[in-house]
């Protein structure tokens, strides 16, 4: 019994692997999905997570039948993950439209360091010495591929910043995502997050005057794919993975997508690509390895995440 409890966990763990590998290669594709659109971030922000709601509601509701109702406490923390995740993609987006495709990504995936500490914070779920290894690693990575523009301009933009401020809020997302999917499948998490996001993006956008619609065949275009691919095939797998892998683990490997993106960028967007940028991809990718090397075991017995 215990043998085939092991060999169950072994190969659930594979799968939650090979998902987030799949969510984290979609994700890679959103600033250039931003950028093909040509609208204010806020506006991308809004309709990415409005578009993806029209699949999401309704398929959590024609199955909830199947699937545990889950608690209240459970609805709340995807509520406020949502929100957190409404101000990191309108900050992103409007930092994509602002930088380069390939440095936007990777400023904004910078929420390794804030997860770590939240989490260390919220769960007493202090990082090992490997975890920190390959965030060293990764984050040498960040400095190679943003070195020249460091470089060239020592005082950071206005568009890195908002990218790095959207990582903060991205940590909040994931942290929160963590503790919902404790007790919540996927697929209802990222019904209720993507319904809150959407809300408050859209008071934002009443609010900053934004305009919503009025646009060209191929912004729309772009905003289909960015919710298809992005926030519907890319999320949903890392809300996947969330509920079965350590959330510091998850966080470092979503820093693949800041390579994806840059190597995307070169024929899609015309970006070239800098030897120090395909070093710092490379190391990146080396601190996603080190970090996934480790070996993990169920908490618990029950080891209570839901498909």
């Amino acid at each position: 019994m215990r043998a085939e409890r092991h060999i169950g966990y072994e190969i659930s763990r594979t799968r939650a692997y090979a998902v987030l590998a799949l969510g984290v290669f979609a994700i890679g594709w959103s600033a250039l999905f931003v950028r093909w659109s040509g609208v204010p971030g806020w506006t991308s922000a809004f309709w990415r997570l409005a578009l993806a709601q029209i699949v999401f509601v309704p398929w959590a509701l024609a199955t909830r039948s199947s699937r545990p109702a889950p608690g209240k406490a459970a609805v709340r923390d995807a509520a406020i993950a949502g929100v957190f995740f409404a101000v990191d993609l309108a900050l992103f987006n409007t930092a994509v439209m602002m930088s380069s495709a390939a440095n936007s990504t990777l400023l904004g995936t910078n929420a390794p360091i804030f997860v770590a500490l939240g989490a260390w914070l919220l769960y007493r779920d202090t990082p090992t010495r490997r975890f920190w290894a390959g965030f060293a690693i990764s984050f040498c990575g960040m400095l190679a591929i943003v070195g020249m523009d460091l470089v060239r301009h020592p005082q950071l933009g206005l568009g890195d910043a908002l990218a790095l401020a959207g990582s903060a809020c991205y940590a909040g997302y994931l942290l929160f995502v963590r503790r919902s999917r404790q007790t919540m499948d996927a697929l209802s998490m990222s019904a209720v997050s993507g319904v809150a996001a959407a809300l408050t993006l859209f008071v934002i956008c009443l609010v900053l005057g934004t305009p919503l619609w009025g646009y060209s065949a191929k912004s729309w275009s772009a905003l289909i794919g960015l919710a298809l691919v992005t926030q519907i095939m890319g999320h949903l797998s890392v809300a996947y993975a969330l509920g079965k892998l350590p959330v510091s683990v998850t966080s470092i490997a979503l820093l693949g997508q800041a390579p994806i993106t840059a190597i995307l960028a070169v024929p899609l967007l015309g970006e070239p690509l800098s030897v120090l940028q395909v070093l710092g991809g490379g190391l990146v990718l080396l601190g996603i390895y080190v970090v996934n090397r480790t070996p993990h075991r169920p908490e618990t017995d029950e080891f209570p995440l839901i498909e």
